[in-house]
C-alpha cells in the first residue's frame, strides 16, 4: 500500500505519493550562488513534516536548452545533516521514479562531498551506473546543518544501463524529478563505487520541476568551465561472496513442478500433492513464517517461533526494510519470500463480489463455476474483522469519525464477508486472513497440509531460469541458486506426463515465459540478445503470444483528511522501540493493537459509478491512520481510492536486456470515463463527509476542486500504483497465437504447449473490486481441479500431428519418432 526499503524504498521505489503542484511546488525559485555567480532554477523542499532541515535541488542549463534538448546541466544540491562530522546522504532521480532512471547521490566524508551515479532496476541497493555520464565539481560546502555541492553533469539527461534507456527533455519546459535524503552516513563513504546505502529517514518525493526563462543562461559555457574539481576515492579491495549452491540430484523427477510459493503456488501444491502426484514447489526467496524456518524478526520476538511476517502489526516494515524480501528483478514491489504477497501484504481478505467473476472472466470461470472453490477456500481461511483474540478492535477513533459521516449520508454498514455483493455505498471493518492473532492465510493452511505429505517437496532460495522444451512440450526446468542453499542445474519432469505450473506472479511468470521463448517477438529478441541467448530455445520453436500485454492494477488516488479525534499509532516503532505493554499483550495473549495490520486500516468503503459509456466502474476506498504528502502523522487519515472492475485502461510489462522487468506502459487513465469515475468518487466522498464536525480536507483542500486535483496529479506507477498487478498472461478462449488476447486456455494451459500452465494473478483479465489475494487463492483451487481432470499427455503415433499454429493436442511422439515441422500449421511424428 505504500513505498519501500531504507535505501531500497528511497532510491529504488521513492514513488512518494505526491500530487504534482501540491506537496512540493513545481514553480522554480531563482537562486544565485554567491561564491560562483551561477544562477539556478531551484525547487526547495522546506524544513517541516516532509523532511527535517530542508532539501534543495537546482539546475542551470545551456543557453538553448529550452528549445533544443540538452544532455548536460550544472546542478546544485543542498542536503540536510545533523552535524559537521560528515553525516547524511541525499539523492536525485533525473527521471522522476527511482527505478530505471539515472540517480545522482551525494554525501560528505572527511571534508569533501563525494558523489556517485547509480541505477536501480528494483527494490534493492542500486547498481553502479555503467554509462558515460561524468560529474565534475565546481564547489562544495559542509557545515553543522547541511552540505552542498555544485557540479557539472555531462551526458546525464539521457541514460542507458544494460540496454534499458531513458531520457529527460529540457525542451519540454519541465522535468519530473525524484529526491531522497537521510541522516545516516553511507558505508564505505570514501569509495563511491563501493558505498552501501541502507537507510533513508529524512524524506523523499517526486515532483514536476518547471523551468522559467532563467533556467537557460548565455553564461552557461563560462560557468561550466569552472568545473575542475574531482574528489579522489580511497578504496579497499572489493569484497564478494559466492553463493553456495546445491546441485540438482541426479535422476530426480517430479510429476508437477510449481514455480513460485505465493497465493497461487501454495494452494496448487497442496491440492496436487493431495491427489497423490509427486510435487515440487520452488520458491525464489527464503522462508518467511517461523513455522517454516523463517528468522527475520525484531529483538522482542527473539526466543519465539514468530517472525516479522507472523505479526500483523509489523506488516508495514516492508516499506522501510525490504532487503532480502523484495524481488530485485522488477521495478515494482513484489515479495520474493515464501508466501509471496500473502506473506508481506496487509492481509486483507475479501469474499469475492460475484460480479467480478461474471464481468471479467470467460465462460467456465463465472461465479457459479467458482462457487465450490470459493466455499473450499473460505472453509480453510474464513478470515476475521476482529483479529485480536479478545474480540476487541483497538484505536477506532478514525474509523468512527469516517463511519459516522458515511452513515449520516445514507451509506450502509455491512459485515463485508457476510455480504460480499453489497459494494455500492457500503462500508465495513477490515477483513483479514489472520487467525489466532497471527497472519494465517495460505501459509498457515495449505502449506502446512502439503508439507505433511511424503510426495511433496519444497526448495527455497532457488530461481527458475527457464523451462526446457522441445517444441510445445516441456521436459524440465533450469534452476539457479538465488541465495545460499539454493539449487543449481537441470531438473527433469516425469517423462511425457510431467507438468510445470508457473505461479511466480504477474511479472515473474511473464518473465519466465519470455525467457522460455514464449511471448511477443520483440520481447523474445531482447532475451535472445541477452546472456540467455546461447541456451535459449531455437527461434523456430518460439511461440508468439501476447505475454506482458493487458497489464492492469487498481489505480490509486490518495486523499487526506484530518480530525481531532484521530490517534496515530507508530507501527514502525513497534520494530525498533516497541511499547512494552503492547508487545506483552501480543506475546502473552495475541491481543491488542499489534494483531491489527499497520497502519490501522479502516473503514473500508465501496461505491459504483456508472460512466457515460454505460460501464459501471467499481471504487474501493481504503482508509488508514497516517498522513501523506506533507500532512504529518498524528491526526491525519489517508483515504486511498482504488479504481477496479470496469476500468478499461490497460498497460504493458516488458523485459529488459539485463532480464529484469519494467512497467513500460502504465495502465492508468487512458479512458476519459475512467478519470471521470475517479473524480466523481472524490466528489461523492466529500459530500458524504460534510456532516463530520471538525473534519478538514488536506488533499484536496477547500480551494482545489476534485477535478483539478485529479487532472494535476502525475500519472505514473510511482504515485498511482496499488501493487495489485494482474493480467500479463490473460486467460481466455481467443488463442493469442492467432491474434487473440489470451495466453492461457480455460484449463490455464499455455497455448502452443501440452504441459505448461500459469496460475496466478497474471491470468486475470482485469482487477476485481477488492484486494485480490482471496481471488488468486480461489483461482488456484479452481485451476487445480481443472488440471487434475485433464487426461495425461500421450505421445502420438508415427505420422500423427504433433504441432502447428493452431494445434492444441500432444506435442510428443512415440519412440523412436520425433516431432518435425512441415510448415507453420503442421508438424508430424516422423
Amino acid at each position: 500500500m505504500r513505498s519501500s526499503s531504507r535505501f531500497l524504498g528511497a532510491l529504488a521505489s521513492v514513488a512518494s505519493l505526491l500530487p504534482t503542484a501540491f506537496a512540493q511546488s513545481s514553480t522554480p525559485v531563482t537562486y544565485t550562488d554567491a561564491g560562483t555567480g551561477i544562477t539556478f532554477n531551484t525547487w526547495p523542499v522546506p524544513a517541516g513534516s516532509q523532511t527535517a532541515g530542508g532539501f534543495t535541488f537546482g539546475v542551470a542549463l545551456p543557453s538553448n536548452a529550452l528549445t533544443v534538448d540538452a544532455n548536460e546541466f550544472i546542478g546544485y544540491l543542498q542536503c540536510s545533516s545533523k552535524d559537521a562530522t560528515s553525516t547524511g546522504w541525499c539523492g536525485v532521480s533525473l527521471g522522476g521514479p527511482m527505478t530505471n532512471s539515472l540517480l545522482v547521490t551525494a554525501w560528505p566524508a572527511g571534508g569533501d562531498v563525494y558523489t556517485s551515479f547509480r541505477y536501480a532496476t528494483g527494490y534493492s541497493m542500486p547498481d553502479l551506473y555503467t554509462g558515460n555520464a561524468t560529474l565534475t565539481q565546481i564547489s562544495s560546502t559542509i557545515n553543522s546543518t547541511n552540505f552542498s555541492v555544485i557540479f557539472r553533469c555531462q551526458n546525464c539527461l539521457s541514460w542507458n544501463q544494460g540496454g534499458q534507456a531513458g531520457a529527460a527533455s529540457t525542451s519540454a519546459g519541465y522535468m519530473v524529478l525524484g529526491w531522497v535524503q537521510a541522516f545516516p552516513s553511507p558505508g564505505n563513504p570514501t569509495c563511491p563505487n563501493q558505498i552501501t546505502l541502507n537507510q533513508h529517514d529524512n524524506g523523499m518525493g517526486i515532483f514536476g520541476a518547471q523551468f522559467d526563462s532563467a533556467a537557460a543562461n548565455p553564461s552557461y559555457t563560462a560557468w561550466a568551465a569552472k568545473a575542475t574539481k574531482t574528489v579522489t576515492a580511497s578504496c579497499g579491495g572489493p569484497t564478494t561472496t559466492a553463493i553456495a549452491s546445491v546441485p540438482v540430484p541426479t535422476g530426480l523427477t517430479y510429476d508437477y513442478v510449481i514455480v513460485g510459493g505465493g497465493a497461487g503456488g501454495i494452494p496448487l501444491a497442496d491440492k496436487l500433492s493431495e491427489s497423490g502426484k509427486s510435487v515440487l514447489l520452488i520458491e525464489k526467496g527464503p522462508a518467511s513464517s517461523g513455522r517454516f524456518g523463517g528468522t527475520m524478526k525484531p529483538d522482542w520476538l527473539v526466543g519465539t517461533n514468530l517472525t516479522r511476517f507472523d505479526v500483523p502489526g509489523l506488516c508495514n516494515q516492508i516499506w522501510v526494510d525490504s532487503a532480502g524480501i523484495a524481488c530485485t528483478d522488477t521495478d515494482q514491489m513484489a515479495g520474493c519470500v515464501l508466501g509471496g504477497g500473502t506473506a508481506v501484504n496487509a492481509g486483507l481478505w475479501w469474499k469475492p463480489y460475484t460480479l467480478d467473476w461474471d464481468y471479467l472472466f470467460p465462460t467456465g470461470w463465472k461465479s457459479a463455476d467458482l462457487a465450490a472453490a470459493t466455499s473450499r477456500v473460505f472453509s480453510r481461511i474464513p478470515g476475521t474483522d476482529t483479529p485480536s483474540k479478545d474480540g476487541k478492535l483497538y484505536l477506532q477513533e478514525g474509523f468512527n469519525a469516517l463511519a459516522g459521516g458515511l452513515k449520516t449520508a445514507g451509506w450502509s454498514q455491512v459485515t463485508a464477508n457476510n455480504s460480499p455483493n453489497q459494494k455500492n455505498r457500503t462500508f465495513a471493518h477490515t477483513a483479514y486472513m489472520y487467525s489466532n492473532g497471527e497472519r494465517g492465510g495460505p501459509l498457515a493452511t495449505y502449506l502446512v497440509s502439503a508439507k505433511g505429505r511424503s510426495n511433496f517437496n519444497l526448495w527455497l532460495n532457488t530461481t527458475v531460469k527457464r523451462v526446457i522444451r522441445e517444441g510445445g512440450h516441456v521436459t524440465g526446468i533450469e534452476v539457479e541458486a538465488f541465495r545460499n542453499g539454493g539449487y543449481q542445474g537441470v531438473l527433469n519432469l516425469t517423462s511425457i506426463t510431467g507438468r510445470v505450473i508457473l505461479s511466480a506472479g504477474t511479472f515473474g511468470s511473464a518473465k519466465l515465459l519470455m525467457r522460455s521463448g514464449i511471448g511477443p517477438a520483440d520481447q523474445l529478441a531482447i532475451v535472445k540478445s541477452s546472456t540467455d541467448g546461447p541456451t535459449m530455445v531455437n527461434n523456430a520453436s518460439w511461440i508468439n503470444l501476447p505475454v506482458g500485454y493487458n497489464l492492469d492494477d487498481h489505480l490509486n488516488t490518495d486523499t487526506v483528511i484530518s480530525h481531532p479525534d484521530v490517534n496515530f499509532y507508530d507501527f514502525y516503532q513497534a520494530w525498533t522501540k516497541p511499547n512494552t505493554t503492547d508487545t506483552s499483550k501480543y506475546l502473552n495473549g495475541r491481543t491488542g493493537i499489534l494483531t491489527q495490520a499497520a497502519p490501522n486500516i479502516g473503514p473500508m468503503f465501496w461505491e459504483e459509478i456508472k460512466g457515460a459509456d454505460g460501464i459501471v466502474r467499481q471504487l474501493q476506498w481504503t482508509s488508514r491512520v497516517e498522513g501523506s504528502f506533507d500532512t504529518p502523522n498524528g491526526k491525519a487519515m489517508t483515504m486511498s481510492q482504488y479504481l477496479g472492475r470496469g476500468a478499461t485502461s490497460r498497460g504493458r510489462m516488458t523485459i529488459t536486456p539485463n532480464l529484469g522487468t519494467v512497467v513500460s506502459d502504465v495502465p492508468y487513465l487512458k479512458d476519459a470515463n475512467d478519470k471521470a469515475a475517479v473524480i466523481q468518487g472524490i466528489v461523492n466522498l466529500q459530500n458524504a463527509l460534510k456532516t463530520v464536525k471538525n473534519l478538514t480536507w488536506n488533499y484536496p483542500n477547500a480551494s482545489v476542486s476534485a477535478a483539478d486535483y485529479v487532472n494535476n496529479m502525475v500519472v505514473s506507477y510511482s504515485n498511482r500504483r496499488s501493487n495489485h498487478w494482474m493480467g500479463t498472461a490473460k486467460i481466455g478462449t481467443d488463442d493469442g497465437r492467432s491474434g487473440g488476447s489470451a495466453v492461457v486456455d480455460l484449463n490455464t494451459k499455455v497455448y502452443g504447449t501440452d504441459n505448461l500452465f500459469v496460475v496466478d494473478a497474471s491470468i486475470f483479465p482485469g482487477v476485481p473490486t477488492t484486494n485480490p489475494s482471496s481471488y488468486i487463492v480461489i483461482a488456484a483451487e479452481q485451476a487445480s481441479q481443472r488440471i487434475l481432470a485433464l487426461a495425461a499427455n500421450a505421445p502420438n503415433a508415427r505420422y500423427g500431428q504433433c504441432g502447428g499454429l493452431q494445434w492444441t493436442g500432444s506435442f510428443t511422439c512415440k519412440a523412436p519418432y520425433t516431432c518435425q515441422v512441415q510448415n507453420p500449421y503442421y508438424s508430424q511424428c516422423l
